[in-house]
Formats: C-alpha cells, structure tokens, sequence
C-alpha cells in the first residue's frame, strides 16, 4: 500500500508563489509517474503535471510556464507554483501511478488547499 503526503498548501496573492512537496511512502513497487492534480470549487478534478521517472513531465496548458514538477527521487515529486491566480485556487492532489501486472495503479494524497487571492 501506497501512502501520499503533502505539504505546502496556503493562502497567498495574486502573483504570488508556493511549492507544494509530496512524499510517498509504504510498500510499494516502484513509483512510474508521480505529480498533480487539482480540483477547484465546482470543478471537475484535473490534471496539472505529472513526471516521469526520466523526468519528462506533462503539464496542463493553463500553467504552462508558471509551474514547475520536478522529482527529487523515486517517491518526492515538488510542484513550484509562481505568478499564481485566482483560478488557480483549488485543492491540490498528489498522484502516484504504478504499473504492475499489466494494470495501471492510481495512489492520492489526501490533498492540500491552495488559495489565490485578487
């Protein structure tokens, strides 16, 4: 069993930054891909970023640019959030994808609140 923490949420302005950090532990086969998703008020939950464990990550078009996902090692994934906006205020999940016997494991944190202000 896979357990995700995270940590880095808060309150801040318009044009502000935050980092988000997330750790996994438990055992567990080797972490695929880590990263985000989030959920903002009414919304649908979506993607952000995920990493590969080349490094190669996939992020979503509105924060492209403005985010960063980087992986410390095989189970911390960061997310470096600058000039932030309201709508980027959202609950922020950590997703950690593993591939074993042929099926695809989804593994969430238990998310932290990101707040954007005007």
């Amino acid at each position: 069993q896979v357990q995700l923490v995270e940590s880095g949420g808060g309150l801040v302005q318009t044009g502000g930054s935050l980092r988000l950090s997330c750790a996994a532990s438990g055992s567990m086969s080797p972490i695929n891909i880590m990263g985000w998703y989030r959920q903002g008020p009414g919304k649908q939950r979506e993607l952000v970023a995920l990493t590969t464990n080349d490094g190669i990550t996939n992020y979503e078009d509105s924060v492209k640019g403005r985010f960063t996902s980087s992986r410390d090692n095989a189970k911390k994934v960061f997310l470096q959030m600058n000039s932030l906006k309201p709508e980027d205020t959202a609950v922020y999940y950590c997703n950690a994808k593993i591939y074993l016997g042929g099926r695809l494991l989804d593994y969430w944190g238990q998310g932290t609140q990101v707040t954007v202000s005007s």
